[in-house]
């Protein structure tokens, strides 16, 4: 089976050799990867990966709790960095609400700009969302316009009959390893409910590890299997037929791959 991590975060320094970790993917039959910017840093991090190895791809934009590492210029910069042939969406990029020190108003103007970034750059979105579903579904509706090129809701974790909303928009959702938990009601029920062709895998690599894992740091695309495998587990599918779902979707939603 060949299997695709489409958003995970490979700097930081956690995972040793990347080059060994790149070999011990190919094993896994992990085929792809796309590592996801949350900085103009990272965004050419996820470019020097992807210009070194032929299973690598990036998002280029900035994650809403990390616009405090915002400059001027920083958007030019994500703009040549989204002419890459390997820059596959513009992300990720959304809203967060967690924590109490929210600038809620400087998120969703970010948002909004990177929006008309991806428009611009003709490329897909990648979209954070935590705590925050009334204000982003209100920013995509508002902003309909700029997503020509669709949108992938990452580690998705809203309400099914959100899920169902979006899906009609033609949006895709991620899952990762919070989904092998049998505690993760609302990700197992959107996962069951969800057309075939709007899911996708993701690890969020360090994090988040997989059931088999719980408790180890760094989490890698490695888990992708185990993720796959219970999602189809959820689904009643046979894992290599969703395996291969998951793989036409992700290249329908990310020309680029």
């Amino acid at each position: 089976m060949r299997y695709i991590d489409v958003h995970c975060h490979l700097d930081g320094g956690h995972y040793g050799d990347i080059s060994a970790l790149i070999q011990r993917l190919k094993a896994a039959g992990v085929v792809k990867v796309v590592h996801s910017g949350v900085d103009v840093a990272t965004s050419d991090f996820g470019r020097a990966l992807a210009d070194k190895y032929d299973c690598c791809y990036f998002t280029a934009g900035f994650h809403p709790t990390e616009l405090r590492n915002y400059r001027a210029g920083d958007f030019n910069k994500l703009a040549e960095l989204a002419k890459h042939p390997k820059c596959v969406a513009i992300g990720e990029i959304g809203l967060d609400y967690h924590y109490p020190d929210t600038n809620k108003s400087l998120q969703r103007r970010m948002f909004e700009e990177q929006l008309a970034l991806a428009d611009e750059a003709s490329l897909p979105v990648v979209i954070h969302s935590r705590d925050c579903a009334e204000d982003m579904l209100s920013v995509i509706k508002e902003n309909a316009r700029l997503l020509k090129r669709g949108a992938l809701l990452h580690c998705y974790s809203h309400s099914s009959e959100i899920a169902a909303e979006l899906e009609k928009k033609g949006f895709y959702f991620s899952f990762g390893g919070t989904s092998t938990y049998s505690g993760s009601k609302k990700a197992r029920r959107t996962i069951a409910f969800l057309n075939c062709g709007s899911i996708l895998s993701e690890t969020d690599s360090p994090y988040l590890s997989p059931k088999s894992m719980k408790g180890v740091f760094p989490n890698t695309p490695e888990s992708i299997p185990e993720i796959v495998a219970n999602m189809a587990e959820i689904r009643g599918v046979p894992a290599e037929e969703f395996s291969e779902n998951i793989w036409t979707n992700a290249h329908a939603l990310f020309e680029k791959l």
